[in-house]
């Protein structure tokens, strides 16, 4: 029986997959444990180590864009929503979305999922021009030659919360895309640099009310931001072109499995109030059930230079040829 190495994170509605001797019919499922996960991005999308590997759904686009050798099943293990994630340095004078025009804003790298959402949502929704934006960096993107011109890279060790609370950025993205982390992320990453709540320079929100606003846009425009796809290597699809259509419907079945166990994502307190807010499943898979948001991605990483103007418009073409019912 052939072994399927297999990074993911830790999502219990994928945990069946990577139970000792789980098998996919006629492979056995391997699991491979890097902490955290997007640890394992790059060693996938730069020397393909792995044989199935979460990756993040910007770099995984842009991987197929320069050729590499991988492609994906439309399973989405992981969704945010976006108007809570920049935060304002305290004497920034930030008030409106404008205000961000000239200003200095942090990210972990250009092409990081959060950082194409945020920058997508203040283009579209408040017109903001964020060509006109410094993109202060402290890592490097998963796919090199994409950053363009308005992006500055931190040379002094600091983290981006440092510089925040310094008032040496005027704003940054929050959690593992900006502030709420440390260095690269590799072995002894620090996952929690945000300090509590309750000092004078404690950053503020941009948008107070972003649980409103976030749900507001999603029925509006039917976009639930993506963060997490299943890609594999492509040559495993070509030895088995039945695999994707397999691999999906494991992953499929392992939702069932945890959704009959506990059927309100309270495992998950994120997912269970996501799903109150869009009135149903918090991860769907599928291409069909995920138009508007690969629809949006896709528009988001060409507007933002990290995609060609050609790059395929045709959604099937993004995922390997399979049976993919909404699931």
């Amino acid at each position: 029986m052939d072994k399927l190495t297999v990074v993911l994170g830790d999502y219990p509605h994928a945990h069946a997959l990577l139970d000792s001797g789980t098998e996919i019919d006629g492979y056995l499922v391997e699991p491979v444990e890097v902490k955290p996960v997007i640890g394992a991005y790059p060693r996938m999308i730069r020397d393909l180590e792995f044989d199935v590997c979460e990756l993040a759904p910007v770099s995984y686009l842009m991987a197929r864009q320069e050729g590499i050798a991988i492609t994906a099943i439309p399973v989405f293990l992981n969704r945010r929503f976006h108007h809570g994630d920049v935060q304002c340095a305290v004497n920034s004078g930030i008030r409106v979305p404008k205000d961000l025009e000239g200003r200095r804003i942090g990210v972990r790298a250009y092409s990081v999922s959060t950082g194409v959402w945020v920058r997508g949502v203040l283009r579209d929704e408040y017109g903001v021009d964020i060509d006109k934006i410094t993109w202060v960096v402290d890592d490097d993107d998963h796919i090199e030659g994409r950053v363009p011109a308005n992006v500055e890279r931190v040379t002094d060790g600091r983290s981006l919360g440092e510089l925040l609370r310094a008032g040496e950025i005027d704003a940054a993205l929050t959690g593992n895309a900006g502030t709420g982390r440390a260095g690269a992320p590799k072995a002894g990453w620090t996952a929690a640099a945000e300090p509590e709540p309750g000092s004078d320079d404690d950053p503020y929100p941009l948008f107070p009310e972003a649980g409103t606003l976030a749900v507001d846009h999603y029925l509006r425009k039917g976009v639930y931001p993506l963060h997490s796809v299943i890609s594999m290597r492509s040559e495993l699809v070509e030895r088995d072109p039945d695999l994707p259509s397999k691999l999906y419907a494991a992953f499929a079945e392992s939702k069932r499995r945890h959704l009959t166990a506990r059927p309100e994502w309270s495992a998950v307190p994120r997912l269970a109030r996501q799903g109150q807010q869009i009135g149903g499943d918090p991860v769907p898979y599928g291409i069909t059930a995920n138009e508007a948001s690969l629809n949006a991605m896709v528009r988001f990483a060409k507007d933002q230079s990290l995609l060609d103007a050609d790059f395929p418009a045709d959604l099937t073409s993004l995922f390997a040829a399979g049976d993919y019912p909404e699931a």
